[in-house]
């Protein structure tokens, strides 16, 4: 989990500095962070970022573990990624 949570932070920053967009970023990471949100819906959501099955699993993975998360957890790492 945290590796992964390393890759996502280090990876999706660099859309920004692409030109990309900031807004792509601040969407992935607050539907990566919603407990809502289904783990269908959130892979049908970040498709173009998947290259391959091996890391569509590692995104399941992650969002499985972010789903288990205390309502706190969720909060505290929102704020982390606002800072």
């Amino acid at each position: 989990m945290k590796l992964l949570t390393v890759l996502m932070l280090t990876a999706l920053p660099l859309f920004c500095y692409a030109g990309y967009g900031c807004l792509v970023l601040e969407e992935v990471v607050e539907k990566t962070v919603d407990g809502s949100m289904t783990l269908d819906a959130y892979i049908d959501f970040v498709r173009e970022f998947l290259e391959d099955e091996d890391i569509e699993n590692a995104i399941r993975s992650m969002k499985t573990c972010f789903n288990q998360q205390s309502l706190e957890t969720l909060d505290n790492y929102r704020m982390m990624m606002v800072t």
